[in-house]
């Protein structure tokens, strides 16, 4: 039986991770859930599987999670608070495999935490290799750890991978990743009227069921900008290499295509069971509780060029990683503080792109040699990027 440490046990990922744990009780057990202040809901998970430690990064919730937790018939757990424990349970000896779920910068930290302790890392952070990526993977390679992808697109590539594949090698007979994208809600929505998009128009994807801010960068593309930044650390890739593709079907969730002509697919429902299930069986396989894909019903696949003025997102994203260094850093944390004044109607939709490639254009680009650049980078593109919201906003 393996323990596994599930970072942001209250999101969507950490609630699939904990519906697929439930169906296989024999082979894992829930060492430590966090949550950043969805307290109710983790009391409900602590209840149903029992870990030993349960994190609660915002302070003052901690205190009444707290008070809920010795009340109750699992007071024998740990609770812990802050941003520390969340390296702290990361690292426990009794965690085998970590589930990298925090979205956004905040994520970073614990997920490389895990990395440097050797630990089978279930990737569903993005954002800690589009900030780190040179550095994560280095530390992956040097503590023997196991990195596996959970994010749909890049489970399937690494699905479609060579037999024996390691994430951060290169496969050298593979010549290209089709990175598939949905498109958001907005594909066909006429420019001009993407400047009235409201949040709640935004958070509302047609196929997955995702938080708001992952949900805001489906539908600026920013989320397969970084996918396509991810892929490339991941997989060792050049940028020219990924190739994004609109598939608003979401029935093939990425393709690799080889040397030889031959392009493999990975197919199924938008489920994100099957990615965590295949991440948490591997090298095996075992029930994830998702439908299996009836063919039949598909009846149709398109496929399509994503359109670059409505995405401009998309564009600054291959700028950003082709410059390198810090760049995709300040890409990353521009884009948080512009959704998250996006969702409270601070900005409009279409100043999302305008706040990051104007953060971008002022940011000195550095070598990211050391963490400690890296995260000095994100605070002052974060306080850049509010003094351009500011601007904006009178």
């Amino acid at each position: 039986m393996k323990g596994i440490c599930i970072l942001g046990a209250t999101g969507s990922i950490g609630v699939s991770t904990l519906d697929v744990v439930a169906r296989h009780p024999h082979l894992y057990k829930v060492v430590a859930l966090t949550a950043n202040n969805n307290i109710d809901l983790l009391f409900e998970q602590c209840l149903q599987h029992r870990p030993e430690f349960a994190v609660v990064v915002d302070e003052g919730k901690a205190l009444s999670f707290r008070e809920k937790i010795s009340n109750s018939p699992v007071s024998d757990i740990t609770v812990l608070s802050g941003h520390a424990a969340l390296e702290q349970v990361s690292i426990l000896d009794q965690v085998d495999s970590v589930m990298a779920a925090i979205v956004g910068a905040a994520g970073l930290l614990p997920s490389l935490a895990a990395a440097k302790a050797g630990k089978t890392v279930l990737l569903a952070n993005k954002e800690a290799l589009v900030m780190s990526g040179d550095i994560f993977m280095q530390a992956v390679k040097q503590s023997g750890a196991q990195l596996l992808p959970i994010d749909s697109e890049h489970n399937a590539i690494f699905q479609c991978m060579p037999g024996g594949y390691i994430a951060g090698d290169t496969a050298e007979q593979a010549r290209r990743i089709l990175l598939t994208a949905s498109g958001g809600p907005f594909r066909r929505m006429p420019i001009a009227d993407m400047t009235h998009v409201t949040p709640a128009q935004a958070v509302a994807h047609p196929n997955w069921d995702m938080g708001k801010k992952i949900s805001v960068d489906s539908a600026t593309m920013m989320n397969k900008g970084l996918e396509m930044i991810e892929a490339c650390i991941l997989f060792n890739m050049k940028p020219e290499q990924i190739q994004v593709v609109i598939h608003p079907q979401s029935v093939i969730h990425s393709m690799v295509d080889y040397v030889d002509g031959t392009v493999l697919a990975q197919m199924g429902n938008p489920d994100m069971r099957i990615p965590i299930a295949h991440a948490l069986a591997w090298p095996e396989r075992f029930d994830s509780g998702a439908e299996p894909l009836n063919i039949f019903n598909v009846r149709q696949m398109d496929f399509e060029e994503p359109n670059l003025e409505r995405f401009p997102c998309l564009r600054l994203a291959y700028k950003a990683i082709a410059a390198g260094g810090t760049l995709p850093t300040v890409l990353n944390a521009a884009n948080e503080i512009a959704v998250d004044a996006f969702l409270n109607e601070r900005i409009r939709f279409t100043d999302i792109p305008v706040v990051i490639e104007r953060c971008m254009d002022s940011t000195e680009v550095k070598k990211a040699e050391s963490l400690e650049i890296i995260l000095d980078v994100d605070k002052n593109a974060r306080i850049l990027s509010k003094e351009i919201i500011a601007e904006l906003s009178n």
